[in-house]
């Protein structure tokens, strides 16, 4: 019975601990989170989702570690991880090309409507990606983009062409025209077959208006837009030169 007994007790000690550990790591993360700023989610630069990370997982192993590791243990782990960010915040500050070595720069991927292939390549992203970040704008023809901007976090900003900036209907005497999805014929050197088949066209066709003989030449072409409207193609070719 005093066995039994005893091992109630440590168990009950054991529970008594990881409470009053994990309100101390939740209220430590809380404190940290307001000396450091809010920020949404989808606003976190990759240095501090690397920070964020680091502090809530030593945070999650405090609070469940059951071992004779001491807890401060964690806090001063977590108090290294903080200073790190605040020092990395402070300098970037101070300096616009540590914050640009730490944190990184905007990178142009749509200049002037064109896409840049170089820069779209230094942002790790590829067309199908950048095209969905565009839609997500409200963008479905990329023709539809002056600039386009690939930020720190994650995020596409956008500058419309002249035609597209946002207008109030009544403004304008003309009808309106309902717009349409854009025929990808071909991304990233990839032909769409279900595309060529709606606007009933065929492969040679697609090689005429390219001007490309060989299915190889296909891998130049990042983007081949067709506007039903003028049943015209409009190109943009990996190398600007293209």
């Amino acid at each position: 019975l005093k066995t039994l007994h005893l091992h109630n007790n440590l168990v009950m000690n054991e529970i008594l601990y990881l409470l009053i550990i994990s309100t101390v790591s939740v209220v430590f993360l809380f404190v940290i989170s307001k000396i450091l700023g809010k920020k949404q989610i989808s606003q976190l630069e990759f240095i501090d989702y690397v920070m964020g990370i680091s502090i809530g997982s030593i945070a999650a192993e405090m609070a469940t570690d059951t071992s004779d590791k001491p807890w401060y243990y964690y806090i001063i782990a977590m108090v290294v991880y903080f200073l790190l960010d605040l020092i990395i915040s402070l300098l970037g500050r101070k300096s616009p090309a540590l914050k640009r070595f730490f944190k990184g720069k905007p990178i142009t991927i749509i200049y002037e409507g064109k896409i840049d292939y170089q820069n779209l390549k230094k942002s790790k992203l590829d067309i199908n990606d950048l095209l969905a970040l565009a839609r997500e704008q409200g963008y479905f023809d990329p023709t539809d983009i002056e600039y386009a901007v690939f930020e720190n976090n994650g995020q596409l900003s956008i500058m419309p062409v002249a035609k597209q900036r946002p207008t109030v209907a009544g403004d304008i005497d003309a009808p309106l025209i309902q717009p349409q999805l854009p025929t990808f014929l071909v991304v990233d050197g990839v032909i769409s077959k279900s595309s060529l088949t709606e606007i009933n066209k065929d492969k040679n066709w697609l090689f005429s208006s390219l001007n490309i003989t060989k299915k190889k030449q296909l891998k130049r072409v990042l983007l081949a837009t067709y506007d039903d409207k003028t049943q015209k193609i409009d190109v943009t070719f990996k190398d600007k030169n293209a």
